[in-house]
C-alpha cells in the first residue's frame, strides 16, 4: 500500500478557539471494491428506492398523512410523522437529495393537518392539535416521538429559514421566551407538569380522556396498538395515568430542542439553559441516593406532587397498571428516557460527572438482587413495599451509550461482561437491537470479522420485507390511523450508523446523532458520503478512530470531507494509513481525493468533545 502525500493547504479555518490548517489527502492506491462497500452503497439506494414507493402510498401532495386524524396516546399528530423516522439519517447517510424533499413536505404537511384537526371533547386541543406548529400540551414521550424527524433536520438542512426559525420558537417554549406557554420555572428549575408544550403545562390531574381522546369506532375498523378493543378499553387503559403535575425525568427530552438551537445559532442561551436544567437533575440524583426521582412537585422538592413518594408520578418507579384486555399487569417505568438530557449535556461538555449518576443508579440497583428458586434476581420497579418486577436479567439501562461516550474499560464490563465457561456471567434487560449493538462492539475489538456483511444483508432483508408487506396491506384512508403504517416504514439505517460512522443510533425519542464521523461531499456542497465512496470503521478507541475508505467507481475520481463528530465536536490530531508516517492535522475536518478504484484504511487520532458541537458544514466553518 502506498504512502499517501499531501497535496497542500486548503483554505484556513477560523476555529471556535483556535486557528488550525484544512489537510487534504490523495489516494491513488487501488482497491478491489469490498463486498461490505458494495453492499453499503447498495442499501442506501434500495433505502431510498423503498422510502418513495412508501411516500407515494400513504402521503398526498400536499404531503399529509392519509389517514384519520386523532389526538391521544393511542394515536394522535405525533404519530403521523414518525412514519418518516429515519429519514433524516438515511440522507445524512448520503441517499438522494429526493429523501430530504420527502420528508420534508411529509413534516410541513402534517404541521398544517394537526393545526387544522380539532378534538370536540379534549379541552386542550380543540382550538388545533398543534398551536404555533407544536403539540398543544402532552407528555414527552409522545412529544419526543414526534419531534424525532424535526431535531435531525439539521445534519443536512441547517439553513433552512422555516427550520431555522422553528428551532427558536420550539425551544422558547422551555425557555419562557412565550408568555403564551410558562413551562419552566427557573427559581427550582423544573418543567412544570408532565403535560407541556406551545400552551403551556397542564397544572391539574389528568384524565383518561385527556390521554385516549375523543370518542371512536374501534370495531371492525380501527387495530390499536395496545390492543384495545372499544372506544371504553381505551379510556380504561389510561384510567390511572393521572399524577402529572410537577416535573419528571422524560422531561430532559426538551433538551434536545435547546442543544438545536445552540448548535444551529452558537448563542449561549441555549447552552446556559440546558445545564442549568440538567445539572438540577444531577443534584437530585446525588440527593435521592443516584436513582432518578420521577417526580418533582411545584415546590422543587422530591416527590412534592405525589405524597414525597420519589418513586410516584405517572411513568414513575411505582406505575404498574391494569391491562384492561386482560387483567394482567403492565409495569411502564420509563424514567429511562432522562438520559438524553445527560448524553446533551455530555456533547456540549464531555464532564463525566453527567455520566457518573448514571453507572451509581445501575450498580445501586443491581446490589438490590437476590436470590429466588436459586437464581439471582434483579429489581426493575420500586413501590410502597420496595423493590419488585424481578428477573434474571441485570438492570442496564444507558449502558450502551455510557460506554461509547466515556470509552471507559468499565463502563465496557457493563454491556460485553467477561465470559465464564463459554456463557456470560449475567444477563442483561435487552432486546434484539441491543444485542446486535453487543456484536458491533464485539466486531470493533477484533472479534467478529463477520458481523459487517451480516449486519448490512440484515437491513436489506429488512428492507425487502417491509415493501413487501406494505403492497399487500389493505387499510384505506378512512380505516388507517396514523400509526399502522409506522411498521411498514422501510428506512433501515442501523448498521450504515455503526459501520460508516462509527455512530449510535439515536433512537425515536427526539435524540440527536452521537457519532465518531461524518461525512460531506464538497463537490455537491451538501451532508452525505458522496456517490460511489463507501466507509468502513473497525476500530473506536478514547482517542483513535480507524476507517477505510474506497471509491467503487473505475473510472472516475471522488473528493470526500471526513468530519469529527456528528456536529463537529471531535478534533483530528493526526492521520495515517497503514503502512504510512504520521501526518499532524490539526482540524475537525479532512479532506480526501480518491482516484477511480482507488482505496485505503486511515488511522485518526483525536481529541474527543475538543470543540463545541454546531451545524455548520465543514466549508462554511
Amino acid at each position: 500500500m502506498r504512502k499517501m502525500s499531501l497535496i497542500g493547504l486548503l483554505l484556513l479555518l477560523v476555529g471556535r478557539s483556535a486557528m488550525a490548517q484544512h489537510v487534504a489527502l490523495d489516494i491513488s492506491t487501488p482497491m478491489s471494491p469490498p463486498t461490505w462497500a458494495l453492499l453499503e452503497r447498495e442499501l442506501l439506494r434500495a433505502n431510498t428506492a423503498a422510502c418513495e414507493e412508501f411516500f407515494a402510498k400513504y402521503f398526498d401532495e400536499r404531503g399529509f398523512l392519509l389517514c384519520v386524524e386523532r389526538w391521544g396516546g393511542d394515536d394522535g399528530p405525533d404519530d403521523a410523522i414518525e412514519n418518516c423516522n429515519d429519514w433524516p439519517l438515511l440522507h445524512a447517510l448520503g441517499a438522494p437529495d429526493v429523501v430530504l424533499q420527502m420528508y420534508k413536505k411529509a413534516w410541513e404537511g402534517h404541521l398544517r393537518q394537526f393545526t387544522l384537526a380539532k378534538t370536540t371533547e379534549v379541552s386542550f386541543a380543540k382550538d388545533g392539535m398543534y398551536y404555533k406548529e407544536f403539540p398543544v400540551m402532552f407528555d414527552w414521550l409522545h412529544n419526543g416521538e414526534g419531534l424525532t424527524v424535526f431535531n435531525l433536520q439539521g445534519l443536512s438542512d441547517p439553513h433552512d429559514l422555516a427550520f431555522q426559525q422553528r428551532v427558536r420558537r420550539f425551544a422558547g417554549f422551555y425557555m419562557n421566551e412565550d408568555p403564551g406557554a410558562p413551562n419552566y420555572d427557573p427559581e427550582h428549575k423544573i418543567i412544570r407538569s408532565m403535560f407541556n408544550g406551545s400552551r403551556g403545562p397542564l397544572l391539574r390531574k389528568a384524565t383518561a380522556l385527556d390521554w385516549a381522546g375523543d370518542p371512536i369506532e374501534i370495531k371492525n375498523r380501527f387495530r390499536l396498538g395496545h390492543g384495545e378493543e372499544s372506544y371504553e378499553q381505551m379510556l380504561a387503559h389510561f384510567k390511572d395515568y393521572n399524577d402529572i403535575i410537577g416535573d419528571l425525568p422524560q422531561n430532559l427530552l426538551t433538551t434536545s430542542l435547546a442543544l438545536n438551537g445552540y448548535m444551529m445559532s452558537g448563542e449561549e442561551k441555549y447552552k446556559a439553559w440546558l445545564l442549568e436544567y440538567v445539572d438540577a437533575w444531577v443534584e437530585r440524583m446525588k440527593q435521592n441516593g443516584y436513582i432518578i426521582p420521577s417526580n418533582i412537585g411545584l415546590d422543587g422538592k422530591i416527590g412534592g406532587a405525589t405524597d414525597g413518594k420519589w418513586y410516584g408520578g405517572c411513568y414513575g418507579w411505582a406505575f404498574t397498571v391494569v391491562v384492561p384486555q386482560d387483567g394482567s399487569l403492565a409495569h411502564r417505568n420509563t424514567h429511562n428516557k432522562g438520559f438524553t438530557g445527560f448524553m446533551n449535556a455530555y456533547l456540549l461538555t464531555g464532564d463525566d460527572r453527567y455520566l457518573d449518576p448514571w453507572r451509581r443508579q445501575i450498580d445501586t440497583i443491581n446490589a438490590q438482587a437476590k436470590v429466588i428458586d436459586g437464581r439471582t434476581m434483579y429489581p426493575a420497579m420500586f413501590g410502597d413495599d420496595g423493590w419488585y418486577d424481578y428477573s434474571p436479567e441485570k438492570y442496564n439501562y444507558a449502558a450502551l451509550e455510557l460506554y461509547y461516550l466515556s470509552m471507559r474499560a468499565d463502563d465496557l464490563e457493563e454491556v460485553l461482561p467477561q465470559e465464564v465457561g463459554g456463557a456470560s456471567k449475567a444477563g442483561y434487560r435487552n432486546n434484539e437491537q441491543f444485542s446486535r449493538d453487543q456484536r458491533w462492539l464485539r466486531y470493533l475489538l477484533g472479534q467478529d470479522a463477520s458481523y459487517p456483511e451480516q449486519a448490512l444483508r440484515a437491513d436489506l432483508t429488512r428492507v425487502r420485507q417491509r415493501v413487501a408487506e406494505m403492497r399487500t396491506e389493505d387499510t384505506t384512508p378512512d380505516t388507517r390511523l396514523a400509526d399502522d403504517p409506522m411498521h411498514l416504514n422501510p428506512a433501515s439505517v442501523a448498521s450504515l450508523i455503526q459501520l460508516m460512522l462509527g455512530g449510535l443510533h439515536p433512537g425515536h425519542q427526539g435524540n440527536v446523532l452521537q457519532a465518531r464521523l461524518r461525512y460531506f461531499d464538497p463537490i455537491a456542497r451538501r451532508a452525505g458520503i458522496p456517490e460511489d465512496i463507501a466507509a468502513l470503521v473497525d476500530r473506536l478507541t478514547a482517542d483513535e478512530v480507524a476507517v477505510t475508505l474506497v471509491n467503487t467507481n473505475q473510472l472516475a475520481s471522488r473528493e470526500i470531507v471526513i468530519q469529527a463528530g456528528g456536529y463537529a465536536e471531535h478534533q483530528f490530531s493526526s492521520v495515517s494509513q497503514d503502512s504510512g508516517q504520521s501526518q499532524a492535522v490539526n482540524s475537525n475536518q479532512l479532506a480526501v481525493k480518491l482516484a477511480p478504484g482507488a482505496g485505503g484504511r486511515f488511522v485518526v487520532k483525536m481529541k474527543r468533545y475538543a470543540n463545541q458541537p454546531t451545524m455548520t458544514f465543514p466549508w462554511d466553518r
